[in-house]
C-alpha cells in the first residue's frame, strides 16, 4: 500500500538562511504543519497500523533554480511533522529518500509512504535492480 502525498512549495521564511522574525517563522510553521495534517488525511494517511514508514520525498521547485538538498529538507521540516501527527508514526522511525523532479509551476513536494517491510520502496530506496 502506497499513499501519495503532494504538499504545497514550502515558504521561503522557513529556510535555515532566512533572516526573518522568530514570530513570523512560527507562524508560518504553524500553518504549514496544520495544512500537511490535513492533506495527508485527505490522502488516506490517517494513524497508520505500522511500526515504521518508508518515506520518499520528491521536490518539484518552482523554478530552475539549483536548492541544496539539505535546506529543502528543512523547510520542509514543519510539513513532515504534519505527515506524521496525520499518521501517527514518528519521523524517528522513518527511512527516508530524497530526489529532486522537474519543476512544476508553484513548486511541491510530493511524499511517498509506505510500510517498512514494503519491498518496492526500499528497491528504489537503496537503488537495487527490479525483479
Amino acid at each position: 500500500m502506497t499513499i501519495t502525498i503532494t504538499l504545497p512549495w514550502p515558504p521561503a521564511v522557513l529556510s535555515p538562511n532566512a533572516r526573518a522574525h522568530w514570530t513570523a517563522k512560527a507562524k508560518a510553521a504553524a500553518k504549514v504543519r496544520r495544512d500537511a495534517c490535513y492533506l495527508a488525511q485527505a490522502a488516506g494517511a490517517r494513524m497508520l497500523p505500522w511500526a515504521g514508514m518508508a518515506v520518499a520525498i520528491e521536490f518539484r521547485p518552482p523554478d530552475r533554480r539549483l536548492y541544496d538538498t539539505d535546506n529543502l529538507l528543512a523547510r520542509c521540516k514543519a510539513a513532515l511533522d504534519g505527515v506524521a501527527d496525520a499518521t501517527g508514526i514518528d519521523d524517528s522511525r522513518w527511512t527516508y529518500r530524497l530526489a529532486r523532479g522537474e519543476p512544476v509551476k508553484g513548486g511541491a513536494v510530493v511524499v511517498l509512504l509506505e510500510p517498512p517491510q514494503c519491498t518496492a520502496l526500499y528497491r528504489r530506496i537503496i537503488g537495487a535492480p527490479h525483479d
